[in-house]
């Protein structure tokens, strides 16, 4: 029997949570680097070219994504053999929040409000 296996299973449960969110950041940030095919297609459809359709910052968000989503695999890999350190320890240890998880969250919040202001701008323009 292992000792202390139903902590050692939820911390791989959680590691794997946060290796397939980063996984599904990753797949956005290359939609997102993309995403300026779809731009160009739509508005070839449109029948109305726009010259002054601007696709750089889709793809420097996508590739901030791409980033983003392998810190994400490496700090939950950090966090999973510090948590399986602290559940072999004797000692019981405080639980905590991290900087780095409150940076990448804010860092995603202001990404998506930068993507939606972006989206709604060049939609204007293809009008």
């Amino acid at each position: 029997m292992i000792p202390h296996f139903t902590d050692h299973s939820a911390n791989e449960r959680t590691y794997l949570a946060w290796v397939r969110t980063a996984i599904s950041v990753m797949a956005f940030g290359f939609l997102l680097e993309r995403f300026d095919i779809f731009l160009l297609f739509t508005s070839r459809a449109a029948a109305k070219v726009t010259e002054g359709l601007h696709t750089q910052a889709s793809q420097w968000l996508g590739l901030g994504l791409l980033l983003v989503g392998a810190l994400m695999i490496v700090g939950a890999t950090v966090r999973f053999y510090r948590n399986r350190k602290a559940i072999e320890a004797a000692d019981s240890s405080m639980y905590g929040d991290s900087w780095t998880a409150r940076g990448m969250a804010v860092l995603l919040v202001l990404m998506a409000i930068f993507l939606t202001l972006y989206v709604a701008r060049q939609i204007a323009a293809l009008s």
